[in-house]
């Protein structure tokens, strides 16, 4: 059995250089974004609990001036993987990427909301976006680095491209990618609901063709998050949520917030089960469904999986 690998997730501030229309912290921009030294204290504390694996995540990351230093601060502690989330844009400067990659970071997500520029603009509402990305994922490959990601939001505008966006995404090389279904409990979607949150029943099989990318190829992590399992029961091995709470013990540390029991707070918290699904054989795994989900579109697509 693999032993459970403990991960920080350091959210840095929520100041962004794009406005994604689907942005879950739309509403905190204005609030506190963390010192340099908040975050290496923070690095220190985690370290002494028993962290391996720490992520930078916003807002945007690489609009800090600060985030070389936090980087090497995070190597000098011998942080076996030292990760982080980002738009891509700033990577569009190569001088910028030779930065981080020698500052110690071993690996890097990339958020791909569209295989064009089209779609991945319209949601990020930041022309020249998607071109910046583009320029910014190619300049980690030309430098040989190899621990690339990416994560990809799932709303009304982009859902019925997914087959696309998972070709485009694994045309880049990429071979560990994360397909989120859009988190409605605050934010941009709570707020605009009726224009970003589209069905379950209306996004899986787009969905599924997305993931047979990942099968037909034996990719080890091209996974589907926060949706139900009945929708997906032939599609287990490609549940993020299954993987994660058998691969980390997850904590966020916010400027607003901290969570030190990911796993089990979002289950207790944010998603939810309906009396439609007792008796499903899936009822023990799965977590449910977005509770703002449930107030608007109620529980009625639900479908046990009969034993």
């Amino acid at each position: 059995m693999n032993q459970i690998i403990k991960k920080t997730v350091i959210i840095i501030g929520y100041a962004c250089n794009n406005r994604c229309r689907f942005c879950i912290d739309e509403s905190k921009r204005e609030l506190h974004n963390k010192t340099t030294e908040e975050i290496k204290q923070e690095m220190i504390e985690a370290k002494k609990r028993g962290t391996t694996y720490i992520e930078f995540i916003g807002g945007e990351t690489t609009i800090r001036q600060d985030i070389v230093e936090l980087i090497k601060f995070a190597k000098e502690l011998g942080f076996e993987t030292i990760n982080m989330a980002t738009n891509g844009r700033m990577f569009s400067y190569l001088e910028y990427v030779k930065k981080v990659i020698n500052a110690g970071l071993t690996d890097i997500i990339f958020s791909i909301h569209g295989h064009n520029a089209k779609i991945h603009d319209y949601l990020t509402q930041s022309k020249g976006s998607f071109d910046q990305l583009l320029e910014g994922l190619n300049n980690f490959k030309k430098l040989g680095f190899k621990k690339i990601g990416s994560n990809t939001t799932i709303v009304k505008d982009n859902y019925k491209y997914l087959p696309q966006i998972g070709k485009f995404i694994f045309d880049q090389g990429i071979r560990n990618s994360e397909f989120i279904f859009v988190d409605p409990s605050y934010g941009a979607a709570y707020d605009n609901f009726n224009e970003i949150v589209p069905k379950i029943s209306e996004i899986s099989p787009y969905v599924k063709k997305c993931l047979d990318i990942g099968r037909k190829n034996k990719i080890p992590h091209w996974h589907i998050r926060y949706v139900p399992l009945c929708y997906f029961q032939n599609y287990l091995n490609q549940i993020s949520e299954l993987q994660e709470v058998a691969t980390f013990k997850t904590e966020h540390l916010a400027p607003d917030f901290e969570n030190f029991d990911v796993e089990n707070s979002r289950k207790a918290i944010g998603r939810e089960k309906t009396e439609r699904c007792k008796g499903c054989k899936l009822f023990d795994l799965c977590e449910g469904i977005w509770k703002e989900y449930l107030r608007h579109y109620g529980d009625k697509e639900l479908k046990p999986v009969l034993k």
